[in-house]
């Protein structure tokens, strides 16, 4: 280790890895749930669900691999010029996050178990289905699931916006600590 505080104040390059894995995972099943919403029913229709499904499961297993990191990598801390008030909300946010993280792909489990489809994990391996088939606790799960992605994007979008404040108009590390490279030579904060 060096004495860099730059370096000192970073993730490490596996969170960082499993970070950007679930957001880039997370913005295809965003885009093929809104596509596939109001598809009528086709084979197209059912292979989105079936990609939708398998990206749910591949986060699912992802979260799990980054909190098991996490159990042994303390994430850095955050500036000492943030207020309290503005840790404490970032840690709420993150709380939040790896709830939903949690959250929506257990609830499109639910779902399909409920519904009487059982998923199918990258077409080749079968899960167990959490439920037995019953069609009206599937359509209200199908409700809470939708209710659920659209607070999560809403938490996401103020997650991202906090990252974009830090680096543009607080000019701190924030968000440097989270990409695979340091920050670029400039004025300090």
């Amino acid at each position: 280790m060096t004495g860099d505080p730059v370096h000192l104040s970073r993730y490490t390059r596996t969170a960082q890895l499993l970070h950007w894995l679930i957001a880039l995972a997370l913005f295809f099943s965003f885009s093929l749930g809104l596509s596939m919403a109001d598809m009528p029913v086709s084979p197209k229709r059912l292979q989105l669900f079936s990609y939708h499904k398998w990206i749910g499961v591949t986060v699912f297993a992802l979260v799990m691999l980054r909190l098991a990191w996490r159990l042994f990598h303390a994430p850095p801390p955050l500036p000492p010029t943030m207020r309290p008030w503005e840790m404490r909300i970032a840690d709420v946010t993150h709380h939040l996050l790896y709830l939903f993280l949690f959250a929506m792909p257990l609830t499109g489990w639910l779902m399909s178990s409920a519904k009487g489809f059982q998923t199918v994990w990258l077409g080749v391996l079968p899960l167990p289905d959490l439920l037995s088939k019953n069609p009206p606790l599937g359509e209200a799960l199908e409700v809470v699931h939708k209710w659920l992605a659209w607070m999560f994007l809403g938490l996401i979008g103020m997650h991202v916006a906090a990252a974009i404040k830090h680096a543009v108009i607080d000019r701190d590390e924030v968000l440097w600590r989270m990409l695979p490279r340091r920050r670029p030579p400039g004025p300090a904060p």
